[in-house]
């Protein structure tokens, strides 16, 4: 769970940009959007098998 403890002199737009990154960096909003819709394992097994491929195609370049 992330908290946000909001300061005297702080606005609360400054608070809530604190709270969005702080969710950003903990891996909240990536695992929301992951979430948002089924995948079936076929489309799963798809999508990691293309990432494979382009992770293999970057070494090779270098």
């Amino acid at each position: 769970m992330t908290n946000v403890i909001i300061r005297d002199d702080e606005t609360f737009e400054k608070a809530l940009r604190r709270f969005n990154k702080s969710c950003e960096r903990s891996g909240i909003i990536a695992d929301i959007r992951k979430h948002q819709h089924f995948e079936k394992p076929s489309e799963r097994r798809k999508r990691k098998q293309a990432a494979a491929r382009r992770k293999n195609r970057r070494r090779e370049e270098f």
